[in-house]
C-alpha cells in the first residue's frame, strides 16, 4: 500500500509536529507501507540551514520527501498578517492537487485541515489526524475524511458531539521512539556533557512555552524551591522565553535557566540527566485540559525519571498516581510541593519512574502506526 503523508511544514522545525511527522512516516514504513512525505518548498528557517531531517530526527531513509512549490509568504507574516498563512497554504494545496492526480490509488494521510479539505473533494481514501479543534476548513475535512485519528479521548468526545460517527474515529495518543532512550550514560556523565551543575538537583521541562502549556506555573513554582534545586527549561520561541524571563526577574527568581531551542538529538540526554521532569498544563485552555497528548509526556516516561504533572483529564488518559506525581493545575505552590516530594522520596521516585517506563511501551511509534493501519483497513 502506498501512503502519502501531506505535511504543510518545513523540516526540520522547532515545533514538535516535525518530530511526530517524521517518526510516524518511519513507523508506517516498518508496518509495510510505501511512504512518501509531501511538504511545501519553502525558505529554510533560521538555524536549520543545511540540516537533514532524517539525521536531525534520527530516522532511517525509509521513505522519500517530495517538495511541492508554493508561494512562501510566511516570511512576510509581519507585513501581511493572516494573508501570509492563507496565501502559502492555499497555493501549496493548489499545486499539491496537480501532483496527486496520478496517485488515485494511494492513501492520503494528513494533519493539515486546509489541504485535506480540498483533497477530500477529489480523493475518497483520506485520513485526517486531528490534534486540535479549528475553525476554517476543519469540519469539512473531518466530515469528508474516510477515517479520523485523534490524539485524545477529549477530541473524540468533541467530534462525536458534533455528529461524527464514533466508528469513524480512532483514539491514538502520541508516542515515542523507545530506542532513542536506550542510553547507557549515568546522570553525572550526562550533566558534564551538557554543562549542567553536578551539585544541584535538576528539574527539567522541555518543549514549547505557549500560554496554554502552563509553563508559567513552573517559573512561579521555582520561588518555593531551595537554592540547590535548579529548574532548567529547554525549548520555546524567543518571544515566549523573554516573557517568562521577565516574569522570573519580576519575582527575583534566580534558580531557573532558559536554554532555548536544542537539537532534538540532545533531548534524551537532558531528560536522563535530570532528577525530576515536569509536565505542566492549565485548566484555563480547553486544548490543554482535554485535547492535548504531549510528546514530552511519553519522552519523560521513557527516560525513567520521576514525573511531576498537572492533574488534567488530558494527562490522566496516560498518567496516574502509579506512574507520576499529579498536582493541582494552575497552582505553583502545589507544583513546587510535588517537585520537592519527588526529590526527597527516592523510593517513590524510583517506583513511579519504573512504572512509567513500563506503561509507555504500548506507545512506541511503530505500535501506533500498526494500530492506525489496522483501523484504516478494518
Amino acid at each position: 500500500m502506498k501512503l502519502i503523508y501531506i505535511a504543510n511544514t518545513t523540516l526540520p522545525t522547532k515545533r514538535a509536529h516535525g518530530l511526530q511527522i517524521m517518526k510516524m512516516c518511519d513507523a508506517f514504513f516498518w508496518q509495510g507501507a510505501v511512504v512518501e512525505l509531501v511538504t511545501p518548498k519553502r525558505f529554510t528557517p533560521a538555524g536549520f540551514g543545511g540540516k537533514d531531517p532524517f539525521a536531525y530526527y534520527a530516522v532511517g531513509r525509509n521513505f522519500k520527501i517530495k517538495k511541492i512549490f508554493c508561494l512562501d509568504l510566511i516570511v512576510l507574516d509581519k507585513v501581511l498578517g493572516a494573508l501570509a498563512f492563507w496565501g502559502q497554504s492555499l497555493s501549496f494545496t493548489f499545486f499539491l492537487l496537480f501532483y496527486l492526480l496520478g496517485q488515485k490509488k494511494a492513501l492520503i494521510y494528513s494533519r493539515d485541515r486546509v489541504s485535506l479539505f480540498f483533497i477530500s473533494l477529489f480523493f475518497k481514501k483520506t485520513v485526517f489526524e486531528v490534534h486540535k479543534i479549528s475553525r476554517w476548513f476543519f469540519w469539512g475535512a473531518v466530515r469528508r475524511a474516510k477515517k479520523i485519528v485523534v490524539i485524545s479521548q477529549g477530541l473524540r468526545d468533541k467530534l462525536t458531539q458534533q455528529g461524527i460517527a464514533p466508528e469513524k474515529i480512532l483514539v491514538a495518543p502520541d508516542g515515542v521512539a523507545l530506542a532513542d532512550f536506550n542510553l547507557a550514560a549515568e546522570s553525572a556523565a550526562g550533566r558534564q556533557k551538557l554543562a549542567l551543575p553536578l551539585d544541584k538537583k535538576i528539574i527539567v521541562y522541555t518543549g514549547h512555552l505557549y500560554s496554554w502549556k502552563g509553563a508559567d506555573n513552573l517559573v512561579l513554582a521555582a520561588a518555593y524551591l531551595s537554592g540547590n534545586q535548579q529548574v532548567v527549561i529547554i525549548g520555546g520561541l524567543p518571544q515566549d522565553i523573554r516573557q517568562l524571563k521577565k516574569m522570573a526577574a519580576g519575582k527575583a527568581i534566580k534558580n531557573i535557566v532558559f536554554l532555548g531551542h536544542r537539537d532534538w538529538a540532545q533531548i534524551p540526554y537532558f531528560l536522563r540527566a535530570a532528577d525530576c521532569l515536569v509536565l505542566t498544563g492549565t485548566k484555563k485552555a480547553v486544548v490543554s485540559e482535554k485535547y492535548t497528548s504531549p510528546l514530552k509526556m511519553f519522552e519523560y516516561m521513557a527516560a525513567q525519571k520521576p514525573i511531576v504533572a498537572s492533574d488534567l483529564p488530558s494527562f490522566r488518559e496516560i498518567l496516574n498516581e502509579g506512574n507520576a506525581i499529579l498536582v493541582e493545575p494552575d497552582n505553583p505552590r502545589a507544583l513546587a510541593m510535588g517537585i520537592k516530594r519527588a526529590l526527597a522520596d527516592q523510593a517513590l521516585a524510583e517506583k513511579i519512574a519504573r512504572q512509567a517506563q513500563k506503561d509507555v511501551w504500548p506507545y512506541d511509534w511503530r505500535q501506533r502506526a500498526k494500530n492506525i493501519l489496522a483501523f484504516i483497513h478494518a
